[in-house]
């Protein structure tokens, strides 16, 4: 019995900055961004959504005909907005769903979608009549004139596991591997991350070798099992250096043909910037909407980062007609109708988010036009708002 991803869907608010604008206003050369770094755009996070918000927005399409029978809810965040109360618990709410459900929260940087995806996998492989929704949501913030400014961002993925599915099939192990590693982290009295960022591109690498490697001896698998791979792309070019490095394994055509994939696997992360525990989802969304050349019984590898640090390789195969399926339409409406802002006013936007962290404040959601927003924190809790 097949069990995969039945439904992915993405949001991110309706602003965005041009990464050649803010290299100019941080006296950069742009191709430092836009080369160097792979980046075109990034989205910009108002305090009018946070990691519940924007995780409600991606859900609610996806999960409207699901709701009797979707009984487990995993949030994987690094972003959450309560230190003991779970963002599950708040979209189980906001979205209506099931009651008699397990609703919980995972943090392990940006791995805890996929942590998330492989639980919701061997729960539905026991309960095949149940679904599941899974969901990544974060907020990526560094800091105003710092090195990783150009890696912030934001946004959503969410999915519905379940047996039968319209899009993947999981198959085979996974491989996974773990070490206690200080690339990026972000102490409980902070809002923005600390990050050694030449230190977590050489662990990115090492562990997708680690894994890649063990998962073909697991497998009995070589390269050339593989249409595609994804990867989490909190910036593009770490993805690329993680392809680069197993190229060698494969002969020219197929190395051809890796690189094209992953050149349409790149699309949506080169417009939105780092979503942490999404980034990785939001790449094969990105394969899956724009790649001509997929086709049902294809398989897709999968590279999986948190740091701290924990990495996971694992494949999935595309499903019978997934392409009737397909959602780029509504995703590439979402991304081309934002609106670019300006530096000084995303430098603005980027500041008010103290105002987040704060008890008795009330915000001003008449420009933010998606179906949930934070509206207040009164009494130190947070209200949110739906829209219909």
């Amino acid at each position: 019995m097949p069990v995969g991803i039945d439904k992915i869907n993405f949001f991110t608010p309706n602003m965005y900055i041009s990464m050649n604008d803010l290299a100019l206003a941080r006296h950069e050369d742009p191709n430092k961004y836009l080369i160097g770094i792979g980046q075109k755009e990034q989205s910009v996070i108002p305090v009018t959504q946070d990691a519940v918000t924007m995780a409600a927005n991606a859900a609610y399409p996806i999960a409207l005909d699901d709701k009797d029978n979707i009984d487990l809810i995993i949030f994987g965040t690094e972003s959450g907005v309560d230190n003991s109360k779970s963002a599950a618990i708040y979209l189980q709410n906001l979205l209506k769903l099931n009651s008699n459900a397990r609703a919980f929260e995972i943090k392990q940087a940006c791995y805890g979608a996929t942590a998330g995806i492989q639980m919701a996998r061997e729960y539905v492989t026991l309960h095949p009549d149940k679904k599941a929704l899974v969901v990544g949501s974060d907020v990526a913030r560094y800091g105003l004139n710092t090195p990783g400014e150009v890696t912030q961002g934001g946004g959503a993925v969410a999915m519905i596991i379940s047996s039968h599915p319209k899009l993947l099939a999981f198959e085979g192990d996974s491989s996974f591997h773990s070490e206690d590693i200080m690339d990026f982290w972000r102490p409980l009295n902070k809002t923005e991350a600390l990050v050694d960022g030449h230190y977590s591109n050489n662990i990115y690498v090492d562990f997708f070798q680690k894994t890649w490697q063990n998962y073909k001896l697991n497998n009995n698998a070589t390269i050339s099992d593989f249409k595609a791979f994804v990867f989490h792309l909190p910036y593009v070019k770490m993805g690329i250096k993680g392809l680069r490095s197993i190229l060698q394994e494969a002969d020219d055509k197929l190395q051809t043909n890796l690189k094209s994939e992953f050149d349409f696997s790149k699309i949506y992360n080169e417009q939105v910037g780092n979503l942490y525990t999404g980034s990785l989802y939001l790449s094969l969304l990105s394969l899956l909407n724009n790649s001509k050349k997929l086709n049902s019984g294809d398989r897709i590898g999968l590279f999986s980062y948190g740091s701290g640090a924990q990495g996971e390789f694992f494949a999935m195969t595309l499903q019978p007609n997934f392409s009737k399926y397909n959602n780029s339409d509504l995703l590439n409406s979402m991304l081309k109708n934002r609106k670019q802002i300006s530096i000084s006013q995303y430098e603005g936007i980027f500041n008010s988010w103290t105002n987040s962290i704060n008890d008795n404040v009330q915000f001003d959601v008449s420009s933010d036009h998606a179906r949930f927003v934070l509206s207040e924190i009164k009494n130190n809790q947070r209200i949110y708002l739906e829209r219909g």
